[in-house]
């Protein structure tokens, strides 16, 4: 049987039991999305943006899938308390597709994060126009597939006007006692002129195999802004597919960031489309690899009306036997002019068997634009060893410091100064080996005695 029959049945099978314990707007494109999953398949990788990750190896184990969503044990007033200073954050939980938490006492009035399932009624008519409405679910198989089977997920709706304080953590957890495929949805609306802090985390408390497909859908209205940043830190039996989708109108600003500390593989899709003039996005990232561990990220960034910008800079250091991959595409549609655009992508790789594939591109079909591209793959400086040797400093010290020196550049980009100042501490900590287990997160939660 193959990875794609494996799904297809499971669907056919539990199509009753998943869609009596999900909503009519999850429910709505199950359907059509087994029929596409079921022509389109698993990308290969004679599929160009696919080409460096091997998605069939990846789905090919039989995980478990929950679909008659039990619950699994979790006591977050023992077990977590978030450990970033001064942060003063409100945090909840994603136990798999369960949302776990409530922040109603916290946030404003015209602000919901919470479950997808219990949406207040009020937005469901708005969610219903804008579902699967950004996610490329008709053309990516691992999208369709999450359509199909995904039964529950994360909303935050930020009314008009609204400035959320405080920040908003929301913490992914894996819980499982056996291997578990877990399929989760995320949609973000951020009206005119809204503004939300979100950081987002991603921790396995449990040492089974787990594989997750998330797909987020998010819009940023006229003039709203989103401050959001990401944080993986599970483990080598980890896979993680998600799809980030984003439409930006007017004025709006997002600036996003991506951090790999620990994982197994990771495929990560993002596509931004800047659909209202003056928008700016900024997308940034840093990479940290060592064993077999493999990372890809595939960025597209859509400049579809004029005096809009972006700034792109992902940053990837290597060690062991890992594999890194970026592929980033800024496309400039016709008519979109004014256009300013940077993209760099920088890599290490300090070890002879790691292996990095970079494939910067610009596509531009405007005349009045600035747009700049590139990227560079190679070792640690060996004039800056030499004269860190000769003022006495060890060379596993000197390697390490140059290593942390060198995803500075995309730390520094973190616009929340108690999560910039943590990451730095993190990176340092996770060169020097000694950053624990995901049981004691060191980012967003700590296991108490």
């Amino acid at each position: 049987m193959t990875s794609e029959k494996q799904y297809i049945s499971l669907f056919d099978d539990n199509k009753e039991i998943i869609s009596r314990n999900s909503i009519n707007l999850l429910n709505r494109d199950r359907d059509m999305a087994r029929s596409c999953f079921g022509e389109k398949g698993f990308p290969s990788r004679k599929v160009e943006h696919y080409r460096y990750t091997d998605v069939q190896a990846a789905f090919a184990p039989d995980y478990g899938v929950n679909v008659n969503r039990l619950q699994f044990p979790l006591d977050s007033s023992r077990l977590f308390r978030c450990n970033v200073p001064h942060i003063g954050s409100a945090q909840a939980y994603m136990v798999g597709d369960r949302f776990v938490g409530d922040l109603s006492a916290v946030l404003p009035a015209g602000v919901y994060v919470g479950s997808l399932s219990a949406c207040p009624e009020k937005y469901m008519h708005e969610l219903m126009s804008r579902y699967n409405s950004l996610a490329p679910w008709k053309t990516d198989g691992i999208v369709a597939l999450n359509t199909m089977l995904a039964q529950d997920g994360l909303l935050i709706y930020i009314e008009k006007g609204i400035k959320v304080d405080p920040i908003i953590q929301i913490v992914n957890l894996g819980r499982s006692r056996n291997d578990l495929m877990t399929n989760r949805r995320v949609m973000m609306v951020l009206e005119e002129e809204a503004e939300l802090s979100l950081l987002l985390c991603d921790h396995n408390m449990d040492s089974c195999r787990f594989l997750t497909t998330q797909v987020a859908e998010v819009w940023l209205e006229s003039n709203s802004r989103l401050d959001f940043c990401a944080l993986e830190e599970t483990g080598e039996n980890n896979s993680l597919f998600e799809s980030w989708n984003v439409h930006q109108k007017r004025g709006s600003r997002l600036d996003a960031g991506f951090f790999t500390l620990r994982n197994g593989l990771t495929r990560r899709t993002i596509h931004v489309d800047l659909a209202g003039e003056e928008a700016y996005a900024q997308l940034f990232g840093g990479v940290i690899g060592d064993d077999r561990s493999h990372t890809d990220n595939y960025l597209l960034v859509e400049h579809s009306q004029s005096q809009c910008s972006s700034n792109v800079l992902f940053k990837y250091v290597l060690d062991g036997e890992s594999r890194g991959a970026f592929a980033g595409k800024v496309l400039v549609r016709e008519g979109a002019q004014q256009t300013e655009s940077l993209e760099t992508n920088n890599n290490l790789c300090v070890s002879p068997k790691a292996r990095m594939y970079t494939q910067p591109m610009l596509e531009i079909y405007a005349d009045d634009v600035k747009c700049n591209h590139g990227a560079t793959v190679g070792k640690l400086d060996e004039q800056a060893l030499y004269y860190m040797a000769q003022r006495g400093i060890p060379e596993e010290e000197a390697n390490l410091l140059l290593q942390e020196a060198f995803l500075g550049d995309a730390i520094r980009r973190i616009g929340i100064e108690a999560i910039r100042e943590r990451m730095a501490y993190l990176v340092e900590q996770r060169f020097r080996h000694k950053l624990k287990g995901c049981g004691n997160c060191s980012m967003c939660v700590t296991k108490k005695n």
